[in-house]
């Protein structure tokens, strides 16, 4: 075992003295030392309740027949971060915790991880750890949150919080509903309610493998998700024992199923920067190619919030993500698991109970997954869009651009009611470099959506977007403005057109015209000069390379 590195031979007593003192037994130092990587925090919805999950995760590894460590890495809310300089942190954390499981697991020699997580860059960020290291990891997911109440209505944070925002601008809600909506439509532990970033990368993990059958959709504070907890704890000694390490789960084939889930599904847009930096960290190449490869093939088949009206929690009473892949069982490519067995046995005892949630393969919502990948001369290398969260009448446009060099300064604009229907709002230097940390624009969007604008106006920036993001909006646009992407070229006034079923984003200025702005174009600098961010700002990589440090 790896853990013999500390605890073996007579050379070791310094260290196993240090051991002893944590109440190892001598005859437990036989066993398997087990990490349980935990992102509890009491700041954070999805990750209040995991005190309970590392007890149970405790358990399972005692009873599989190992030692469990639990040790912390951070969380960030992107919710709470939303709008302000925090939001800068959201993507670099997610470096930070590879960096720290990567640190721990190998200072302190542990055999094999069990990864508690939840929300948006902790789970991508401790495969990318995992990946790393190569050695036996499965990963548990708090859950999501139940949905609010509120005078028979059903509340999730996005609509009824973030886009009520715009709608109270706009006069359409008074004081009193606003304030009951912000209490009523959190109701507790979770990951927030739709198909965003977090719950997509929940489901994802359990469609690559590294997440046990039933983890990706189980409801925070269920007892199932605590008894998924105990299993995968249990399951973990089992990992180790069988020489099973995460590189030969996440494999090509199993991105590839990821991708065909995240399509079928219509998840978060973030999956274009988190699938590609968890495949590099193991040396598997998946990129930009590999999803317009699979977008054509892949229908869309669930329409959750934001692309639709239901909830998490309505996928999981309809059949989970195993009733997903056993609707997608044509389209996937067997691949081991965690549990054991190939995914394509897992996709066998899946089965839909609503088929409203999860159509079947021949009645898709639309035939083509839910993201689409824009190319053109304002973005040659890339601009990402969640085609499923654009109404079908916005699939083409035409607009006046509206340009800003900060969110900040577009927020304004929004809220002062300065954008007007055919207006193309550009918001630049907030990609990976220039923001830095490509924040999430998750108040923008919903803004426009509460002030009635979602079909009228459209949304650039070389930023993201949340998963709960709706509308017509494309982000990730590359090269970056800080990087002297066409974007950083873009004047008020200018027109700027696209297609998302032409898969086309062009500016339509002229090229002498293009040639001439260039000449005067200057880099403004970075904007954050101190701290972590000062350090992330020279590694990391463009958005087309899944924003990882290099």
């Amino acid at each position: 075992m790896n853990s013999d590195k500390i605890k073996k031979g007579f050379e070791k007593s310094g260290q196993l003295a240090l051991l002893h003192a944590t109440g190892i037994t001598r005859r437990a130092l036989e066993n398997p030392f087990i990490g349980i990587v935990s992102s509890f925090t009491d700041l954070v919805p999805g990750h209040v309740d995991m005190r309970s999950l590392e007890r149970q995760i405790e358990k399972g590894i005692h009873s599989g027949g190992g030692n469990a460590f639990i040790f912390g890495v951070p969380a960030l809310c992107d919710g709470i971060t939303m709008g302000h300089l925090g939001m800068h942190y959201s993507l670099p954390s997610r470096e930070l915790i590879a960096d720290a499981v990567e640190s721990m697991a190998l200072a302190h020699a542990l055999d094999g991880l069990v990864l508690l997580t939840n929300c948006d860059k902790i789970t991508p960020g401790m495969l990318m750890g995992a990946m790393r290291l190569d050695i036996p990891a499965i990963v548990v997911t708090a859950g999501p949150m139940m949905t609010g109440r509120y005078q028979g209505r059903r509340l999730t944070l996005v609509k009824d919080t973030f886009e009520a925002v715009g709608a109270y601008r706009a006069g359409k809600i008074t004081d009193e509903e606003l304030a009951c909506f912000q209490l009523e439509a959190c109701p507790g532990a979770g990951s927030c309610q739709g198909l965003y970033t977090a719950n997509t990368m929940a489901c994802l993990c359990e469609a690559m493998g590294v997440s046990l059958a039933g983890c990706g959709t189980a409801l925070a504070m269920s007892a199932k998700k605590k008894r998924i907890a105990f299993e995968s704890g249990e399951r973990s000694v089992g990992l180790v024992r069988e020489g099973l390490s995460i590189r030969k789960i996440l494999t090509r084939n199993a991105f590839e199923n990821a991708i065909y889930v995240d399509m079928a599904l219509g998840g978060s847009t973030n999956t274009v920067l988190h699938l590609p930096a968890i495949a590099w960290e193991g040396g598997v190449e998946v990129g930009y190619d590999d999803f317009i490869r699979i977008n054509p093939t892949a229908p869309y088949l669930s329409a959750i919030q934001p692309s639709g009206d239901y909830a998490m929690e309505d996928l999981e009473y309809a059949g989970g993500i195993p009733a997903v892949l056993n609707t997608l069982k044509p389209l996937l490519k067997d691949n081991p698991t965690v549990s054991g067995c190939g995914i394509l046995a897992l996709a066998d005892e899946g089965c839909v109970t609503d088929p409203d949630v999860i159509r079947p393969l021949e009645k898709p919502i639309q035939s083509e997954g839910g993201i689409a990948i824009l190319f053109g001369n304002l973005a040659p290398d890339g601009a990402v869009v969640k085609a499923s969260a654009m109404s079908e009448g916005m699939h083409r446009f035409c607009g006046t651009a509206r340009v800003f060099d900060s969110e900040e300064e577009a927020m304004q604009a929004i809220m002062d009611r300065q954008i007007r229907a055919g207006d193309f709002v550009v918001i630049r230097y907030e990609g990976p470099k220039g923001g830095p940390g490509m924040r999430e624009m998750l108040a923008i969007t919903a803004a426009l959506v509460g002030l009635g604008l979602r079909d009228q106006v459209a949304l650039l920036t070389d930023g993201r977007f949340s998963g709960g993001t709706r509308g017509n909006c494309i982000g990730h646009v590359a090269p970056e403005a800080y990087e002297g992407g066409p974007i950083a070229l873009v004047q008020d006034g200018d027109r700027i057109e696209y297609d998302v079923d032409e898969r086309v984003l062009n500016l339509l200025v002229d090229d002498r015209e293009l040639a001439r702005r260039r000449e005067n174009w200057r880099c403004p600098g970075p904007k954050i000069r101190t701290g972590y961010l000062s350090k992330y700002i020279k590694l990391v990589s463009s958005a087309r390379q899944g924003a990882v440090c290099r």
